[in-house]
């Protein structure tokens, strides 16, 4: 989270997911969908994708939600979960609470479109499945 809405909040946060990934190696081939605002236009981030590992972008079009619905429809679950439901005093504790919410959902929740599966355990199951089809 940050104050501002830019690219330099879009090149962290590609930088966190990369490290997280396990570095260059394990993104290779990697396809970064988003919609087309500023921040994933903006020629700081463009570099940063190809700095990283060669990430190839691709971009939704412009005003269209369906381009990206995955991410749209989580967008929307994090909103109502925690800005309806709760009440954060500072941005601080706001920051906290989603980082925490964030960890819960992708590792702790079950998704039915996922066989029932939390999508990290169906990320490690994939990756399983294609290391040893390789």
């Amino acid at each position: 989270m940050s104050a501002h809405h830019d690219a330099a909040l879009a090149e962290a946060a590609l930088q966190m997911a990369v490290a997280v990934r396990g570095g260059r190696d394990a993104i290779s081939g990697v396809i970064m969908h988003t919609d087309q605002g500023s921040e994933f236009t903006a020629s700081l981030f463009r570099a940063a994708c190809a700095r990283v590992g060669g990430i190839t972008q691709s971009m939704g079009r412009v005003g269209s939600a369906l381009d990206n619905s995955v991410i749209e429809s989580w967008h929307s679950t994090l909103e109502f979960e925690l800005r309806s439901l709760e009440h954060f005093h500072t941005r601080a504790q706001a920051r906290t609470r989603v980082a925490a919410w964030i960890e819960e959902y992708n590792h702790d929740r079950r998704h039915s479109a996922l066989g029932m599966r939390s999508p990290i355990r169906f990320e490690l199951d994939l990756t399983r499945k294609n290391e040893k089809a390789a």
